[in-house]
């Protein structure tokens, strides 16, 4: 059942970014100052897009993640775009997304699941997770090195695996 989300509208916070482990490239983060059942009427998994100090938008989600408050993850590559680091500031701008959360197959890579029999399991994953799955693939410079990561991915979506990027 799809949950039922209140729009409160534009949101705007500043926030510090946070490193999300203790690995060179590893995730960042900001967290979010509000509580989300007031806001979204939701406790947590809220769709949105953010812009990021006026200039980077990104589709993601808001996410408790086995924190206390909910936090949305700030991609390596948008926050090269940004010249941010973790522990630096950046003001956000979101609103609740509630267009379709497609990922968009080229040929190979919906051949390539159909006849591993991934196809269902691929579809059934969580947006984000379908999204950086065909990232990894599109970012493939040779030939040999995509069709592996294709073959990978069916590999994973069949063993019930998320990307490990």
């Amino acid at each position: 059942m799809t949950p039922s989300f209140t729009d409160p509208g534009p949101v705007t916070f500043r926030a510090t970014i946070v490193r999300g482990g203790d690995v060179a490239n590893a995730s960042a983060f900001v967290e979010f100052p509000h509580d989300l059942k007031e806001l979204f009427g939701v406790g947590n998994l809220v769709p949105v897009v953010a812009v990021f100090d006026g200039t980077v938008e990104y589709r993601g989600s808001l996410a408790k993640m086995g924190r206390p408050r909910p936090v949305l993850v700030i991609l390596k590559d948008i926050r090269e775009q940004l010249g941010k680091v973790p522990g630096d500031e950046v003001e956000v701008s979101l609103r609740l997304d509630d267009r379709p959360r497609t990922v968009e197959l080229s040929d190979d890579v919906a051949a390539a699941l159909d006849a591993s029999g991934a196809r269902a399991a691929f579809d059934a994953l969580a947006y984000s997770h379908r999204k950086e799955y065909v990232r990894w693939i599109e970012e493939a410079k040779r030939p040999e090195t995509r069709r592996r990561r294709i073959d990978q991915t069916c590999e994973r979506v069949n063993a019930g695996l998320k990307p490990n990027r």
